[in-house]
């Protein structure tokens, strides 16, 4: 005579708890997918893109002024689309520096790295070769720069740089002395014409240890010698 064969009747606690799991997963990958800092994804994503940062140049956002794209680029949720031509054209110039300078944009160049929102000065726009000393026609350009500053809570990084080839006057033993002069200059000019907070500032020199070229030609050289304010990444809290 066969047993008669006893169904366990907590067998569907199994099944149960499986989907249980499985919905307490989904709601933690949720709450992480919501915690995470969409700036830093995006930086990461460019390195399988291929693109150079995640500022996008392009014309399909209107935005007035510097210090409002760089709220704009302070927060992560926002697609940062600016036209980089149209931001430096509302910029009012005197007369000789338009002359002098054509292809503005080519001169000035926005960027995106590790430290935060980049604006780097060729040295022909704002030096002359060798020396440390702002030319007058770049003011207003630094004025701008100055009300953006105003605009945001960053903190700002002014960094010079030069190209490797050999000091040949005698006021600077080095690379590094006329690098860090220069940021030194720009620092002055917006302490001591704009009236910002010296707090909010860091300044520093980098000689010719950060090129962004060979320094094998003239072209090269030239735009390994430059000027960057930095705009901060906003420290999270």
């Amino acid at each position: 005579m066969n047993e008669e064969q006893k169904v366990d009747s907590n067998l569907w606690m199994v099944t149960f708890s499986d989907l249980v799991m499985l919905l307490l997963t989904f709601f933690v990958l949720l709450l992480a997918m919501s915690s995470m800092d969409t700036k830093k994804l995006e930086s990461l994503f460019t390195h399988f893109t291929e693109a150079t940062g995640v500022l996008y140049f392009s014309g399909s956002k209107e935005i007035s002024s510097l210090g409002n794209f760089v709220n704009r680029y302070n927060d992560s949720s926002s697609l940062l689309v600016i036209d980089q031509n149209k931001l430096l054209n509302s910029i009012e110039l005197p007369e000789i520096l338009t002359g002098m300078v054509k292809d503005l944009n080519q001169k000035i160049e926005m960027t995106d790295d590790a430290r935060g929102l980049v604006l780097s000065f060729h040295e022909d726009i704002i030096f002359d070769a060798g020396k440390a000393t702002l030319k007058k026609e770049v003011f207003p350009i630094l004025d701008a720069i100055a009300d953006a500053i105003y605009e945001c809570n960053n903190e700002i990084l002014i960094m010079g740089h030069s190209d490797a080839s050999p000091i040949k006057n005698d006021v600077y033993q080095s690379n590094w002395e006329l690098s860090s002069d220069r940021g030194l200059a720009v620092l002055d000019y917006l302490l001591s014409n704009k009236g910002l907070t010296p707090l909010r500032f860091s300044v520093g020199g980098y000689g010719s240890s950060r090129p962004l070229y060979p320094n094998d030609s003239p072209a090269h050289r030239a735009s390994n010698r430059r000027v960057e304010i930095i705009f901060k990444h906003l420290l999270e809290v």
